[in-house]
């Protein structure tokens, strides 16, 4: 990884010096736009209304425009002002951990100690894991004034850029307001589908599907040329029994009922073996179908809910 800034952070008259590098990364497929008819690249240039000639991007300037008059400013100017200059992580107050919403959350960088001593890194690193503390620091970093949280992740410090509060918006929506009433066994039901989703999350158990499927798409023209059936490269996409509509009661009892079958089958694969009970249960399912019929032309009555 390579440094993207350095400076201090800064609480009390301690000082921590430290480099700054970005923790996150993007893996999906870059993609160019071209001509659909011939597959050229399309450009696009940047002109300038005045002279028309294309100006490249190091000769290119920010402007504010109020509508009557155009202030040009140039990279030297932005640079003049002080509070980029600043090279500091300046600290303001620490607060409990669980009073940062999760929603201002934008950016999140590692701070590397940036000094032959890294006692005092160690030392706020330490000190906001023993108190479960977030330090909510200022700083300038890319022309902007930025807000954010300081935060402990394993042995490192992360620096986790926060939107400004008038940056979120307000969930305003009159379907909120309406007045519904949930009974005491629809939250029973839907504790019990809770129950059998939990489970320690892992983000190792979660790829991004659209990104694996476009990359065996392209491999799949690499290997076949434009005539090509995207149904033969991803199978047949089987119907969703979603789109009915249910009962909230019932949709819940067959999601618990549905991912509890799918523990147990997942159970039973992993211990290799059925007892005598399961196998008992899954013969009664393949005789079920022939039981059905049998039962209505007898006139005998089917078990509620069968």
């Amino acid at each position: 990884m390579r440094a993207i800034w350095k400076g201090a952070i800064a609480f009390g008259l301690v000082n921590v010096p430290v480099k700054v590098y970005s923790a996150t990364e993007d893996h999906d497929v870059s993609l160019h736009q071209v001509h659909e008819k011939d597959g050229g690249r399309i450009r696009y240039q940047r002109r300038c209304e005045i002279c028309g000639e294309v100006v490249e991007y190091k000769n290119i300037a920010k402007a504010y425009d109020d509508g009557e008059q155009t202030v040009v400013l140039t990279d030297e100017d932005l640079a003049s002002l002080p509070v980029e200059k600043s090279r500091e992580i300046e600290v303001v107050e620490f607060v409990p951990s669980d009073q940062v919403d999760p929603i201002l959350f934008d950016r999140t960088y590692y701070l590397e100690p940036d000094s032959k001593s890294t006692k005092s890194y160690v030392l706020l690193r330490r000190t906001l894991e023993d108190t479960d503390r977030t330090a909510i620091v200022q700083f300038s970093l890319r022309q902007k004034s930025r807000l954010g949280a300081l935060r402990v992740r394993g042995d490192v410090l992360t620096l986790q850029t926060l939107l400004w509060e008038d940056e979120v918006r307000e969930a305003a929506f009159p379907s909120l307001e309406e007045k519904v009433r949930i009974s005491a066994k629809e939250l029973e039901m839907s504790s019990a589908l809770v129950d059998s989703f939990s489970s320690d999350f892992d983000p190792s158990g979660f790829t991004d599907e659209y990104q694996e499927q476009l990359r065996t798409l392209i491999e799949a023209k690499l290997e076949k040329g434009e005539a090509l059936d995207t149904q033969e490269t991803f199978g047949e996409e089987s119907e969703d029994e979603g789109g009915k509509v249910l009962d909230l009661m019932e949709a819940l009892r067959r999601s618990v009922e549905k991912n509890r079958g799918a523990k147990s089958a997942s159970g039973k694969a992993r211990n290799g073996r059925k007892t005598a009970a399961e196998d008992q249960e899954e013969q009664k399912d393949k005789e079920e179908p022939a039981r059905k019929p049998a039962a209505k032309s007898s006139g005998r009555k089917s078990r509620k809910g069968a």
